[in-house]
């Protein structure tokens, strides 16, 4: 059995290690959790705090074929290569060299807008930055073709139906007996309306996002317009560019951003840009014009605001799955937008309150930041003592004037959260739309009430996708096992305050030997 075993690894290091026999660029972007901000961050200068985690999607690319042909310098088409293991798919394309459009020439339900964008304003933004002495290295790398796969850690999906088909029980350890990259699940049924679920079971994190930023980070290096290793700043700032106008584009409108900007930056404080940036990319946006398109996008007025932010030292990002399948972020947006027409003066009432609560959180947040800071002896003493209380025993948890500064600061907080729930819940209420449902109520008040745990919320615009909880310290057993006996599947996600970034390989391939140098054979 040992030697089956080593066989089979050695077959899958031999298939992999094939992908990187010829030159490939690994880029990948993580996940977020929109702790604050929900709804409020569409609209300037309302802002969200979003936190990046260790899920990442991973971008692919290298060329199709080993060298370019002598007549290929005339050719008008370059062919493009996208596949997607996870969904079991591969999309080809013909990429026209003077229109910088691609025409899918594979089954149309095979078809990745957002990949479709990202390659078409990628492509563009290198026709337009690159040096005119390095025109031929483009044209070279171009007609070599493009061999594009994307593919998102498993954190991103669903996997209860794979569990519960094995028999495992809902904790992160089964979650860590899929293979890495597994086959992604698809809803078979739609018990909370058509218009709340996607086709994918998603966890809410942001996959086309993320997706988008890797696959166009990993283009402008491999055409060499990036440098994505020396971290340039104007290097990042070029990647949001592209990504946010790629993914708008794809996603048929221009979103708060939040999502690609913390997929690129990472954790952060954000106030989104302003639509009008990308208007010229609306009107246009594909055929001739596109590289007049790009030049507006690259030139334009990028007003968003982004700063660093973290959660404060001694604290744990967790994020829990219910299992309802996922909500449609679009049509809840929707929804609570036509109920701001409809109710003007009674919706603008709950965003006002809504926006104090939020930037209390964040008041108390960045307070408890400057404690650790100042006093991180007493910081630490008090959570080391608080983790193993409810918050009612805090307060007599502090002997000291900084300790009581720290629990003041971390029950501050705790109340802040409640508002924001509140405020969320009675507008989702009045937009008929479930932004906090009944369910995930008894779950974050039952999460609130462990031992431990600061804040319990919804992330981004709420629903039936996830839920996330931040503790003192790392309890996060104690709460995963609350979680598995309500029927919550505890995914094992932290907070990972770095954005994109470039990969040494094919994260198949890593996995794969760090799997063998684990192993233990006799």
């Amino acid at each position: 059995m040992v030697i089956i075993l080593a066989v089979e690894f050695s077959n899958l290091v031999v298939k992999v290690e094939k992908l990187n026999s010829v030159m490939e660029v690994v880029a990948s972007a993580p996940g977020k959790v929109l702790m604050t901000g929900g709804y409020l961050v569409l609209e300037r200068p309302n802002a969200g705090l979003v936190l990046s985690t260790n899920a990442r999607f991973y971008a692919i690319v290298k060329p199709i074929y080993d060298d370019v042909k002598s007549d290929s310098w005339a050719w008008s088409w370059m062919d493009v290569k996208l596949t997607s293991p996870q969904l079991a798919r591969e999309t080809m394309y013909k990429f026209s060299m003077q229109k910088l459009t691609l025409h899918c020439v594979s089954s149309s339900d095979a078809r990745n807008p957002f990949v479709e964008q990202a390659v078409q304003y990628a492509i563009a933004a290198a026709h337009a930055r690159i040096d005119q002495d390095k025109k031929d290295i483009l044209q070279k790398h171009l007609l070599q073709g493009l061999d594009i796969t994307i593919m998102g850690a498993n954190e991103f999906y669903s996997y209860r139906d794979q569990l519960e088909a094995r028999g495992l029980p809902l904790t992160p350890e089964s979650l860590s007996v899929l293979p890495p990259f597994s086959s992604i699940t698809f809803n078979a049924n739609n018990a909370n309306g058509a218009h709340c679920k996607p086709e994918v079971a998603k966890t809410g994190l942001g996959s086309s996002a993320a997706m988008t930023t890797a696959v166009v980070a990993a283009l402008l290096h491999y055409l060499g317009v990036c440098h994505l290793q020396e971290s340039n700043n104007a290097d990042l700032d070029l990647v949001h560019m592209i990504a946010q106008t790629s993914h708008c584009i794809a996603q048929g409108k221009v979103g708060s951003g939040f999502d690609v900007s913390c997929a690129v930056y990472g954790s952060q404080r954000y106030v989104r840009f302003s639509p009008e940036v990308l208007s010229s990319a609306q009107v246009a946006g594909i055929g001739a014009l596109l590289r007049e398109v790009i030049v507006d996008v690259m030139e334009g007025k990028w007003d968003h605001e982004m700063t660093r932010f973290a959660l404060p030292p001694r604290m744990t990002l967790l994020l829990g799955e219910p299992g309802s399948g996922g909500s449609s972020t679009p049509s809840m947006v929707g929804a609570v937008k036509r109920w701001q027409k409809s109710e003007p003066e009674k919706s603008l009432y709950t965003f006002t309150k809504l926006s104090e609560a939020n930037s209390m959180l964040e008041k108390q947040l960045n307070k408890l930041k400057k404690l650790a800071e100042e006093e991180r002896m007493g910081y630490d003493s008090i959570i080391d003592r608080c983790c193993q209380h409810k918050s009612e025993k805090w307060m007599e948890q502090s002997v000291a004037p900084s300790e009581q500064a720290v629990v003041e600061a971390l029950l501050g907080a705790r109340n802040a959260m409640f508002d924001i729930r509140g405020h969320m819940r009675r507008m989702g209420e009045a937009a008929g739309v479930p932004i906090e449902p009944d369910s995930q109520t008894r779950l974050l008040d039952t999460t609130m009430d462990i031992e431990g745990v600061l804040l319990a919320g919804i992330p981004g615009a709420g629903g039936f996708d996830a839920v996330f909880a931040v503790t003192l310290s790392d309890i996060s057993s104690k709460v995963a096992n609350a979680w598995s006996s309500l029927n919550v599947l505890a995914l094992p996600i932290r907070e990972d305050p770095n954005g994109v970034s470039l990969e040494n390989g094919d994260p198949r391939l890593q996995e794969i030997t760090s799997r063998i140098s684990s192993a233990n054979i006799n």
